[in-house]
């Protein structure tokens, strides 16, 4: 049996908000397809080159009521980055808040607007540990 990987689907409320979230990261919208009869919108973002690997942001137009506070029982999307600390520092710069800091040169954690994990991973070798990382502490759940 042949396996193919299409993508991941996410529920989002606020769809500015979070393709806003998701640009921050790097991802562009590659596909939409927008459904008048079931009031929805699927917005597919994957990052430049690789439109193989998006993520399916499902929005549903008359609000979504049913999203969990706390989206603990999906996981995480994991995303690897050419440099951890500039680009927790861009997020941060930009008002995501980086729950779990990359006080290892290597993992850091933040969460979109609908509380969705994403774990940043340091492509290659980790990264010598540097402040104002290494003494950040956690913020929230990760």
């Amino acid at each position: 049996m042949a396996l193919k990987y299409l993508h991941t689907m996410v529920r989002v409320k606020d769809l500015e908000k979070s393709m806003a979230f998701y640009e921050l990261l790097g991802l562009k919208e590659t596909r939409r397809m927008d459904s008048e009869g079931g009031r929805f919108s699927l917005i597919f973002m994957a990052p430049p080159g690789q439109e193989e690997c998006p993520v399916e942001l499902t929005y549903n137009w008359d609000g979504d009521d049913e999203l969990p506070s706390d989206s603990r029982h999906f996981g995480h999307l994991a995303y690897s980055v050419p440099n951890i600390y500039e680009t927790c520092q861009f997020l941060q710069d930009n008002g995501v808040v980086i729950n779990r800091p990359p006080r290892d040169g290597r993992m850091a954690f933040v969460r979109s607007p609908d509380n969705i994990s994403i774990e940043l991973l340091q492509e290659g070798d980790a990264l010598e540990p540097a402040e104002p990382w290494v003494s950040m502490e956690n913020t929230g759940h990760w």
